[in-house]
């Protein structure tokens, strides 16, 4: 006869089983961890999530490889935790690496993991986190089985514009690992611990001869000034944790949802008091349009993306009256608020993101054109400015734009300053000035001889250009010619918009012509 074992003994054998594999790394790398100022796996994820609210799969998980020795080497969860969890008490489906755990590497568990849990996620309709910290795939199993490791790249693709995909980078990531987080939305990592690449440091010393330390090769602050790879340089880690919750706040849970509204104590009657004093009449004087956004947005709530590439352009998620909007806006403190290929990029993935989880748009433009010079036409400003013009095109979204001084040329229909690319609602200041180009340069081909001719070339270029400035730049015009819906005070702008997206959150567009898909120049 069997001798059964009984439920309490089977229990206590299960606890202990689960226990072990709550921190399966050994306690030297632990130790390093804290010693290099780095949180554990499951500390992360404690900052991350509301207490209490995360619910763990796959913990007894082991790999079943035998090949190079990796039978003395199994540990169980395979050096990942998964499931799912609450922000703010909205669900999230999460992942968090082990780097203590065979340094973080993807074998065949570890990646079917990942697979997994992304593909829970697009399930039910919640955004995935990930946190990343591994040097990539495990050498000895990564090619172990037909559905291992590489298999997160399909479901990356596959959650792409049904699920928001956030990446936060620890320790050196690179390989499979850092081409998922590219295959996300957006990236976070951690000023001189956080590292992405493709290559080290090594191999570049030994196929080119150039020698560059990781940092400078990979690190947080590169990919968030030269790169545009990181959308959020952290601190640390608790602000990196802390800066994705918040983030994650914006953002709706699946793109047939829209993203939550809240109580942010403003007022949607709030005019934007001393905003004349922010932005200079004269084009030529530049300002810091972070003000204006800051004035613009509810009290506080404007998280800026990239906020150190491509300066000349900000992008970010704004509330007004409590509702999500993206918020685009060239800085004339940088070229002039000119579009550049880095900033061009800039636009279109923010507006394409936008576009695809029904956050509506809000344009403050500022813009003389395109940047013109040899760099920027030999990096084929041509195609990426080609992006801007597509995204905009394709966007069903609200789309309201606000043309606050400069709107020339080609930054004019690529900020959307009137309405020829079906933006819904186009407004314009005071000091709004719509034209092929600037005036004073339109009046210096038009009428350079008439001016050099004159018996007072200074006088007469001045008349010039008040006659140019009243007939054919002047938002009046603009707004009689069905270029702009209204010319409106600065001050009022905030309750204006708030009216605005009122209306056009109730907008249904045309449906489009039957594709599979536009082919946006990449």
């Amino acid at each position: 006869m069997i001798d059964y074992a009984t439920m309490p003994e089977l229990v206590e054998k299960m606890r202990r089983a689960r226990e072990a594999a709550y921190l399966p790394g050994s306690q030297k790398g632990y130790d390093k961890l804290k010693a290099d100022g780095k949180l554990n796996a499951r500390e992360r994820l404690d900052v991350l999530l509301d207490p209490g609210s995360f619910v763990e799969l796959g913990r007894l998980a082991t790999s079943t490889q035998h090949e190079f020795g990796m039978d003395r080497k199994r540990v169980v969860g395979d050096g990942i935790i998964t499931g799912h969890g609450k922000i703010d008490g909205r669900m999230v489906c999460v992942y968090s690496q082990d780097s203590s755990v065979l340094g973080g590497s993807v074998g065949v568990f570890h990646g079917r993991k990942m697979t997994e849990i992304t593909d829970l996620a697009i399930k039910c309709g919640v955004p995935i986190i990930n946190l990343m910290d591994s040097p990539g795939a495990r050498i000895q199993e990564a090619i172990g089985e037909l559905y291992g490791p590489p298999n997160i790249f399909y479901q990356n693709v596959r959650a792409s514009g049904v699920v928001p995909q956030v990446s936060a980078v620890f320790g050196n990531v690179a390989g499979l690992v850092i081409y998922s987080a590219a295959l996300t939305d957006f990236i976070f990592m951690v000023d001189q611990t956080s590292h992405a690449l493709i290559t080290g440091p090594e191999v570049i010393r030994t196929i080119s001869g150039e020698e560059i330390s990781m940092e400078d090769l990979a690190g947080a602050r590169v990919h968030g000034e030269k790169t545009g790879i990181a959308d959020y340089v952290a601190t640390d880690e608790v602000d990196c944790l802390l800066a994705v919750r918040r983030f994650v706040s914006f953002l709706p849970g699946n793109n047939v949802e829209g993203s939550p509204v809240v109580d942010t104590g403003d007022t949607a009657q709030r005019r934007m008091e001393g905003i004349n004093d922010v932005v200079p009449v004269d084009p030529g004087i530049a300002y810091d349009v972070h003000d204006l956004i800051d004035a613009f947005v509810d009290k506080g709530q404007f998280f800026e993306i990239e906020p150190d590439f491509a300066d000349e352009l900000v992008t970010g998620f704004g509330r007004l009256d409590g509702q999500t909007v993206g918020v685009f806006a060239n800085n004339s403190l940088h070229l002039a608020g000119s579009l550049t290929v880095d900033s061009s990029d800039k636009f279109a993935r923010f507006m394409r993101f936008c576009d695809a989880f029904n956050i509506p748009c809000i344009l403050f433009v500022d813009v003389p054109g395109y940047f013109p010079g040899i760099d920027q036409e030999h990096r084929g400003i041509i195609n990426h400015g080609a992006k801007v013009l597509y995204a905009l095109c394709e966007a069903t979204v609200p789309k309201i734009s606000i043309v606050v001084r400069k709107c020339y040329g080609g930054g004019m229909l690529a900020m959307g300053g009137h309405k020829s690319l079906r933006i819904d609602q186009a407004f314009g200041w005071p000091t709004a000035e719509l034209a092929t180009m600037g005036a004073e340069a339109a009046v210096n081909v038009l009428y350079g001889a008439e001016i050099r001719a004159a018996e007072n070339p200074a006088e007469r270029r001045e008349q010039l250009l008040a006659e140019y400035r009243e007939e054919h730049s002047n938002p009046v015009r603009a707004a009689n010619k069905r270029f702009l819906d209204d010319v409106i005070e600065p001050e009022e702008t905030r309750i204006r918009i708030i009216q605005t997206l009122e209306m056009l959150n109730r907008k249904k567009d045309d449906p489009l012509p039957l594709k599979k898909h536009g082919n946006i120049p990449l």
